[in-house]
């Protein structure tokens, strides 16, 4: 079994990063939610499949989360997705891939293309929360969160029963950030599965993400009564066996 690994990406910044030790043509990259980390079942289940198959494996964790270095008020969507275009430059290189994202992965994920286009051989989306930051967040915000933010630069916001410290510069980054209004040419297979009882992000993203790829292969899977996490052993299966289908394609 893989251990956890550290990779320096600047003076200050070391992301911990998961692989596996498959010397592969092919790989599968998974990007993370908001405020999550490495340690849920998502990289683990996928690692695992990856070595079942024979082929290499990356999962990163951004900057300010889980066991990565920084302050997490420190870091954005640009951040987050330098990081992720960096280590993918140096581990995989010039190979092939396809890319997984859970909710804000499916953000970083999208903003990936503009870098590995040629190389990016299918996209599943879990949840998928493009621009959530401005749409879900800052547009809900009352005038008084927004004043308090804005003065502060930050906002402590309680949902669920965790706290979301929401700097100003994360808002505003965000907003630099848009994929929703682009077009991105390609013939790759793209999935997004999304949980009609997802609380977290509506359907509509996915709804709105999926109409960005010209690809005639494409589809969106609208899960009756699946949360957000949408990693219950019975989803699980068939996300799985979707990829599954992706890598026989291409095999």
């Amino acid at each position: 079994m893989s251990k956890f690994k550290y990779f320096k990406v600047s003076n200050n910044i070391k992301l911990r990063y998961l692989t596996n030790n498959f010397k592969s043509n092919i790989y599968i990259v998974f990007l993370h939610g908001f405020m999550s980390d490495l340690e849920g079942e998502k990289p683990k289940v996928l690692r695992k499949f990856c070595d079942k198959l024979k082929i290499g494996f990356l999962a990163v964790e951004y900057s300010g989360h889980g066991k990565s270095s920084g302050k997490f008020t420190d870091g954005n969507i640009s951040k987050w997705s330098n990081q992720v275009k960096t280590i993918i430059k140096k581990k995989i290189r010039s190979k092939k891939f396809f890319l997984v994202g859970s909710s804000m992965g499916s953000w970083l994920s999208t903003l990936q293309f503009k870098y590995f286009k040629k190389q990016i051989l299918g996209f599943i989306g879990i949840g998928s929360a493009p621009e959530f930051l401005q749409e879900v967040m800052w547009k809900k915000f009352s005038k008084k969160m927004k004043t308090k933010t804005i003065k502060e630069g930050i906002y402590n916001l309680k949902h669920g029963g965790y706290e979301y410290p929401i700097t100003y510069q994360l808002i505003k980054d965000g907003r630099k950030n848009k994929v929703l209004n682009q077009k991105i040419n390609t013939n790759i297979p793209i999935t997004l599965f999304h949980g009609t009882k997802d609380e977290a992000i509506p359907v509509k993203f996915s709804r709105s993400l999926i109409k960005i790829f010209s690809s005639k292969n494409k589809k969106l899977v609208v899960v009756k009564n699946g949360d957000h996490s949408l990693f219950a052993i019975k989803y699980r299966r068939m996300i799985l066996n979707e990829l599954k289908n992706f890598i026989k394609s291409f095999s």
